[in-house]
Order: C-alpha cells, then sequence, then structure tokens
C-alpha cells in the first residue's frame, strides 16, 4: 500500500466536461456479473443526457479492448472491442466520452474496491469523493497496473474511465445488498460529476491506494496442474497485511508453502 499526492482539479473541467458526450455506464461486460447489468437502467441512471449500456453474456468481452487490425477472420470480440472505441472513443480522442462507468462484481471478496488503471488526477479526484462520501462501507483504491503495462478495460476508451468491483457475489446471481451498494455508488459518483459540471474546485489531497507489485502463480505438478489451494488462513483476506512465513498456499495433500 502506498500514498499517491493529486493536485488540485479546477484547470480541467471545461476540458472533460462537454456539451453533448458526457458518459456512460456499462454491465455485463463481464459475463455473469448481474449486479453490473441490472444497474444499468435507464430509469435509474436519467441524470446521464447520453446514456448507453451494452452487456454481453457468455464471453468475457474485457479480454478483447485492444484495437487490432481488421480481417475477414477476427473473432467477434475483437470487432466488438473496434466497434466499442470508436463508439464511445476513440480513445485518447477529444471525441471520447468524459466519463465511463464499468460495473463488477467477483467471487473475491473484495468488499466495495475502486479500481484504478492509472494514477490520472480526475479519475482520482472521483474515487477520493467517493471514499469521502460513501459511508456504507470502506472503499480501498486498488491500482492494479504494473509500470509500462498497457491500458485496455473498456472504461479507458473514455477520459476518466470509473471502474467498481463489488464481491463476494457468485457469478448469475444477484445479491441484494451489493446490487443496492453498487446503485448507491453510482449515485455518489454522479453527485461529484454534477459539481463537477457546475465548477465547483476540489483542493489537493494524499490518498492511500494499494498497488501490484508482481503476479504469483498457483503452485503446479511438473505436467502443469494445479496442486495447491488458497490457506484457508489467508481465504478471503484481501486488503489485509501478508507478512513474511505466512501461509499463502495449502497442497492437496495438507501441507502447507509459506510467503
Amino acid at each position: 500500500m502506498g500514498t499517491v499526492s493529486l493536485p488540485g482539479l479546477v484547470q480541467v473541467i471545461v476540458a472533460l466536461v462537454s456539451d453533448k458526450r458526457e458518459g456512460c455506464v456499462c454491465g455485463l461486460t463481464g459475463s455473469g456479473e448481474f449486479s453490473g447489468g441490472l444497474a444499468t437502467f435507464p430509469n435509474f441512471l436519467g441524470l446521464f443526457r447520453d446514456l448507453s449500456c451494452r452487456g454481453e453474456t457468455g464471453m468475457h468481452c474485457s479480454r478483447a479492448r485492444k484495437v487490432g487490425r481488421e480481417a475477414e477472420d477476427e473473432p467477434y470480440e475483437v470487432v466488438l472491442a473496434r466497434e466499442i472505441n470508436q463508439t464511445y472513443g476513440p480513445k485518447g480522442s477529444a471525441q471520447a466520452f468524459d466519463f465511463m462507468f464499468d460495473l463488477h462484481n467477483t467471487t473475491a471478496n473484495m468488499c466495495t474496491c475502486l479500481i484504478v488503471d492509472s494514477g490520472e488526477p480526475a479519475a482520482m479526484h472521483v474515487r477520493h469523493y467517493i471514499q469521502m462520501h460513501y459511508t456504507q462501507s470502506p472503499c480501498p483504491i486498488y491500482l492494479y497496473m504494473l509500470p509500462g503495462e498497457e491500458i485496455y478495460s473498456i472504461n479507458s476508451v473514455a477520459k476518466v474511465g470509473i471502474e467498481l468491483e463489488l464481491g463476494q457475489q457468485p457469478h448469475q446471481v444477484v445479491r441484494s445488498d451489493l446490487f443496492t451498494q453498487m446503485r448507491d455508488l453510482i449515485a455518489c459518483a454522479l453527485d461529484f460529476i454534477e459539481l463537477f459540471k457546475k465548477g465547483t474546485a476540489f483542493p489537493a489531497f494524499e490518498i492511500e491506494v494499494y498497488k501490484i507489485t508482481g503476479r504469483m502463480d498457483y503452485p503446479c505438478y511438473p505436467n502443469g496442474e494445479i496442486s495447491a489451494m488458497v490457506h484457508p488462513k489467508l481465504q478471503d483476506k484481501d486488503f489485509l497485511p501478508l507478512n513474511p512465513r505466512d501461509p499463502i498456499f495449502q497442497t492437496f495433500s495438507g501441507e502447507e508453502i509459506l510467503y
């Protein structure tokens, strides 16, 4: 976990808020994540003048956000990725949507997690506002990209992307508590945008974020098959300290593997 210092937010307001392409909300970009799909009902998101939401079930569209070369035999996911980029972007252009919400739920015990692709100031201000005004549960901020990695999530098409990850929730199931939290978080973010549009100045701040330092694979047998599972003392302990020699995996035969 580290601390990030962010500048105040006032000069970029005019550049980010346009007359016609404010924002959109995406749900079901991960198959079976129903809370985000239900939270994209237009009657709830009527504050947007231009609302678009599209979910594709039965596939993980988020794996295909990179815009590749056109070819006749391209997979459907690649074609859809190009269509999304042209509709809501193009990515990195002045015509791109100002804000994009990407709503997810997960089987992991991430609680109410605000995912960040980068430390871009406007995106961090949205998350800071949510942390300060959403009081139902803590909202850890997770900066999940390693330095130098290409950002390819669907919300990266917009100028400011906001990704919510709520859990634990099984796929193709709706938990009423997480659905309500998802809706309240969006309402809180919309409050920020309304203030943003009115020219409200947001002061500089420091904020704690969880940053990825690396990735660890499951232990495997020589043939490549997984040989262990998450240790019961670590299971569901998201965002808690992991100390040297803490048990991290347990083999199927009961042996502990330490961190």
